[in-house]
Parts: structure tokens; sequence; C-alpha cells
């Protein structure tokens, strides 16, 4: 059996802000090269865990390693490293309204200051091709796209600096059926050609089913289940139920069975 590399291991991990506890004493390791969904209700600390992994949010208690490294206990270096390794997409896509498509693109390549304007201009190109932008959308405003739009545009810009790891904070809110549809096969598409890990954070049941392998669900201030979507939906638990066992649910899993 072939032995998967750890990507990021966390352990022992509490969240707390004040006397509020998010999570409690938490395990778990994303492996090289899958698709890792959080999900939880609302308040259950997903996009809080996802933020742990990138550094923006500092847990109470316990560790954190990407890529082997010890997020919180390294030193500057090291930090920025892990930041060139990963790339992430923020829920909205949060691009910056008073700059254009390519320079949005281009922030994280001009910050590190190593690269020439004609270099530049090639890689935000390539990394608009690959998200299936057309040249002349480069000089729009983010004003001037649609949501489908600004989340490839965002796509683009998380891996402008070719990370191993990508963070996707809902990627599908706000997108139609099709559109979704159409991100989902875009992610897929890119993991397989680029060798990605995926860690997302969603609450869309379709792209859930769709694209993960594994799931992790956060309730009770712990991960109450992890693995794949037919393990995850044995396990006696309310949200797992309320979660799976409505109309969607079913409908997501029916399709998940034909395939």
């Amino acid at each position: 059996m072939a032995i998967i590399d750890p990507v990021i291991e966390i352990t022992g991990l509490t969240t707390r802000f004040g006397s509020h506890i998010i999570h409690e004493n938490i395990d778990l390791t994303v492996y090289k090269g899958e698709i890792l969904a959080l999900v939880g209700g609302s308040g259950s600390g997903k996009t809080t865990l996802l933020r742990q992994m990138l550094g923006l949010v500092t847990p109470a208690q316990g560790s954190v390693r990407i890529l082997g490294a010890r997020r919180y206990d390294c030193g500057r270096e090291e930090q920025r490293k892990l930041r060139t390794r990963s790339g992430v997409l923020f829920q909205q896509g949060a691009l910056f309204s008073a700059l254009t498509v390519f320079e949005n693109v281009a922030l994280p390549l001009r910050e590190m200051r190593t690269l020439c304007e004609g270099t530049i201009r090639e890689l935000v190109m390539l990394k608009l091709g690959m998200v299936g932008v057309e040249v002349q959308h480069a000089r729009k405003m983010p004003a001037e796209l649609s949501g489908g739009m600004v989340k490839r545009i965002a796509l683009a810009r998380a891996l402008a600096l070719d990370p191993e790891l990508l963070f996707l904070d809902e990627p599908t809110a706000g997108l139609d059926p099709a559109l979704s549809e159409g991100f989902v096969d875009l992610v897929r598409s890119l993991r397989e050609e680029l060798a990605l890990t995926v860690i997302m954070v969603t609450h869309d049941l379709d792209t859930l089913v769709a694209i993960s392998d594994r799931v992790a669900v956060l309730a009770d201030r712990r991960i109450v289940a992890l693995g794949p979507i037919p393990e995850i939906i044995t396990i006696d638990h309310p949200f797992i139920t309320a979660f799976f066992g409505g109309m969607r649910g079913r409908n997501a899993l029916r399709a998940l069975q034909q395939h």
C-alpha cells in the first residue's frame, strides 16, 4: 500500500475568543493531493479553522504544521515561504475594486520583487488562460464582472505563485447551478493538472458531493466525523442527519451513486 504524505497536521487545537470556545482539542491531517471539505453549522468554526491553517488566526493551544513547518512557531523567512506555497480564494472573491483584472492577478507576483514586468505579464496571462478568462477581460474592473468571472479571476490570483496548497472559502456561493458546476469542473481539472492539495469550506451539497475526497464535519467544538461521504452519512449525529437528510442532500447523494 502506498504511503501518502501529510501536508497539514493539526494536533490538539483549541480556539477561544474570550470565554467562548470554538474548537476544543481538534486533530486533523490533510494528505497530499486530496480535496478535503470542511462542513458544519453556523458558528461551528469552519472558516476559522481554514484561517488558522493560513496563519491568519492564532489558536489558544495546539499545533498546526503546514508542509512540515510549524505555522505559528517558525521564523519570518519560513512564514514567507509558506505564504508563497499556499493560494487562497476568499468568499466573494475579495478582488481589489480599484485594480483591474490584470493588476489583481499581478499583485502577488509584484510583491515578490524578483520578476520583471515582461515576465509578470506572461505569467498573468498564463494564469488567466488556465481559469478560462480571455485576454480582453484583463483590463476590466471588478465592478464590470459577473459573479462567476469574479470567482475565476480570484482563482487565477490564488494560483499566481504556483502554490502546492489551495484554500477555498465557499467557492461556489452566489453562483447559479450552471456556473457552480463549471467552477467545480475547473477546480477538479486544476487539481489534476497542478497536483494541488485543496482544502475547501462549503455548505453547498452539490459542490461537496461532486468534488470532495473526504469531508470533516465540525460540530460540538470538535470534528464529529471524518471520511468519504458514503461513510459520513452512516454516522448518527443531528447535524449530519439534518445536512444530508433533506431533499437537496438526498438529490446530491443520488447523483453521487449514479456516478
